[in-house]
């Protein structure tokens, strides 16, 4: 075959390959609009109020509402005092000293007894959750103490104690690490055991695995039980006030009750709301603090 044919037969061979290449050359898409892009344009959202004070509608809202349906003669005022009385009442205590020596004694209490609930609560659920042998000597006492109501310890506790602090300290203890511990143990045996794996694989000591892998990650869960044992250590600070004492805010409820005094009740109903608000808020400023690196869904 003679140079001309094997050029001529080349040409025939790399004509249509080289058609088809470019036709499946990308070719350029046409220019798009920002508006086809990103859809109509939607008017910015003016905040007027920051949002901690955005939080306080609901509480406003129950105010205003007890306010009026007092005002209206809507709710009797021998069944629920209308706001002027509290206000009264308040004033008296605050006047005589009273409410500031009761609500100090109750917060002494409230906070040995979260110093010691948390300590323990989180020292038993980290040798419950890391190793078998500290699940299978402490875990199943933990459940049977947290079905157990608070309540009934109070007797055993004063025959065992006394009438002094103790009793109402340890009773609030206990309320407090119970709560702790249920929830950080679940959250060490929660985390992810592919996280594990993988600082293991990396060559992590066990004391590397624990500091920067398991507590972490079981940070979440903790906080979930400081905030359940905030709320339930004022709640167990009720029974404990009722062990012969002369001081603290269920010592005034029970000296109200038994005065007949409605209004001197509700407000220790206030007082306990507004500490399981700031309650709440110190855990959220935790959460905010030590959870930077873990962000979630925020809500629309």
């Amino acid at each position: 075959m003679d140079r001309a044919a094997v050029t001529t037969l080349d040409s025939r061979v790399t004509t249509p390959v080289g058609s088809l290449a470019a036709s499946r050359e990308p070719r350029p898409s046409p220019p798009t609009t920002l508006i086809e892009v990103a859809g109509p344009s939607r008017p910015t959202k003016r905040v007027l109020l920051p949002r901690w004070l955005r939080k306080l509608y609901g509480p406003v809202a129950l105010l205003l509402l007890w306010w009026s349906t007092s005002a209206t003669g809507l709710l009797d005022p021998d069944l629920f005092p209308p706001p002027g009385a509290v206000v009264g009442a308040t004033t008296d205590l605050i006047a005589d000293g009273e409410l500031f020596l009761h609500v100090w004694a109750s917060i002494q209490r409230v906070l040995y007894g979260l110093l010691f609930g948390v300590l323990g609560g989180t020292v038993l659920a980290v040798l419950s959750g890391l190793t078998r042998i500290g699940e299978d000597l402490l875990d199943s006492t933990m459940q049977i103490l947290k079905a157990v109501p608070n309540y009934a310890l109070t007797p055993l506790l004063i025959m065992w104690m006394g009438i002094g602090e103790e009793p109402k300290i340890l009773l609030i203890a206990l309320g407090v690490g119970i709560a702790i511990y249920i929830n950080t143990y679940s959250a060490i045996r929660g985390v992810d055991n592919a996280l594990v794996e993988a600082a293991t694989t990396l060559g992590a000591s066990r004391a590397a695995l624990i500091w920067h892998v398991i507590l972490p990650g079981s940070l979440p869960g903790f906080l979930v039980g400081l905030r359940l044992a905030l709320s339930g250590a004022w709640l167990s600070l009720i029974f404990a006030e009722t062990i012969n004492t002369t001081e603290g805010i269920g010592y005034l409820m029970t000296r109200a009750q038994n005065l007949l005094q409605s209004e001197v009740s509700v407000l220790i109903l206030v007082i306990y709301a507004v500490i399981g608000m700031i309650s709440y808020a110190f855990v959220r400023f935790l959460e905010r603090r030590l959870l930077a690196w873990r962000p979630g869904f925020q809500g629309t």
